[in-house]
């Protein structure tokens, strides 16, 4: 009984330590901020690499695309204001790795 305790123990953290592994490989983060007339946006894997030839969004709160682009070797893409209003920021990375940022009007003095 003791064997099969410690078993069940081993395989259910075994199996904790994996999803927890595959939850965070598929993470990128993005930042975005207003300079002038010019977006520019960050994006990153969480080990701090940057985030290659990502593909980039730029929708308004009705989900219409106004720019996309792809990151530079450095995982920077930047745009014009395509106009003063709140902007979603999506970075797709590929295999999964996808998040958004949303870029509100207020920082765009």
């Amino acid at each position: 009984m003791q064997n099969h305790l410690h078993l069940f123990s081993t395989v259910f953290a075994v199996i904790l330590f994996c999803t927890a592994t595959s939850v965070l490989a598929h993470k990128v983060n993005i930042f975005a901020y207003v300079e002038g007339d010019t977006v520019f946006t960050e994006s990153y894997f969480p080990d701090g690499k940057p985030a290659e030839n990502g593909r980039i969004l730029v929708q308004d709160e009705k989900g219409a695309t106004l720019s996309e682009g792809k990151t530079d070797a450095k995982g920077l893409f930047s745009f014009p204001l395509p106009k003063k209003q709140d902007l979603v920021i999506i970075i797709d990375a590929s295999m999964g790795h996808k998040n958004s940022y949303l870029l509100k009007e207020s920082e765009m003095e």
